[in-house]
């Protein structure tokens, strides 16, 4: 498989491994509402769910990228250390909607075209963010 391919398989095996987490993780919060009126929540729950438990296409993508020799225990160590930190980087990106709007409200249609561009480059970064961080982990999860 050409490099390039492989490292974005690599993503999407991380990002498989993300949904999967996601959904215990919206379970777990569904399950815990919080009491009215309380601040501080961006909507995630107090902490990262890690699931481990891949997918069909998560296999489909471990069987691609990896043979039976393949050291599991690092790979599990990766997948966990992402889901983490794209916890991590949802709550940063929550966190910046959040304060945006209370600054400047909810309806972007109403912004002027300097908080229209001072939205964007904040989303802008942190979407550079999220990519940089998905790409290392992708060429570390390869190994």
């Amino acid at each position: 498989m050409e490099p390039s391919l492989r490292l974005r398989r690599a993503e999407e095996l991380l990002q498989e491994a993300v949904y999967q987490s996601r959904a215990a993780q919206a379970a777990g919060v569904a399950l815990r509402q919080p009491a009215a009126g309380s601040v501080g929540s961006c909507g995630l729950g107090a902490g990262a769910a890690v699931v481990l438990e891949l997918s069909p296409r998560g296999a489909e993508l471990y069987g691609e990228l990896f043979g039976p020799d393949a050291n599991r225990a690092r790979i599990r160590d990766t997948l966990r250390e992402w889901v983490e930190l794209q916890d991590a980087l949802d709550r940063d990106r929550n966190h910046f909607l959040k304060a945006f709007r209370r600054a400047h409200g909810f309806d972007r249609n109403a912004y002027s075209s300097a908080e229209r561009a001072e939205f964007e480059r904040g989303l802008e970064a942190l979407n550079t963010e999220v990519t940089r961080a998905r790409r290392t982990a992708a060429a570390r999860l390869l190994g």
